[in-house]
């Protein structure tokens, strides 16, 4: 099985996910959603299998900056265009496994799935 996960390469916690990942010999695609970009039916996609609120990083500095009306009324669609307009406001990692999307990282959730999913 071959996963992918995405993010930012120079993310600290992308490091953690893609040591992990190596470390426990676990094939994957990279997708740097910077340089690559993301489409809106996937963040749609996202958005309906975790909520919006969970896929838009709302802590980091690239939301922070926003206009205040950028930040209010918010629903899936407004999300998906800040998103991809700002692909540093998608959560990450998100680790695509086939049967569902990891999003950020903890060691135990990537170790649960890989063992429900061998």
């Amino acid at each position: 099985m071959t996963c992918t996960l995405y993010g930012i390469k120079a993310c600290d916690t992308m490091k953690k996910a893609r040591t992990w990942l190596d470390d426990h010999g676990v094939n994957y695609q990279f997708h740097d959603y910077k340089t690559q970009g993301i489409d809106a039916e996937r963040l749609h996609a996202w958005c309906a299998e975790h909520g919006w609120e969970v896929i838009l990083n709302r802590k980091g500095t690239t939301f922070r900056k926003l206009d205040d009306a950028d930040k209010e009324n918010i629903d899936t669609d407004k999300a998906v265009a800040l998103m991809q307009a700002n692909p540093s406001m998608i959560k990450r990692p998100v680790l695509d496994i086939g049967s569902q999307r990891l999003v950020g990282f903890k060691p135990e959730w990537y170790a649960s799935a890989f063992e429900s999913n061998a």
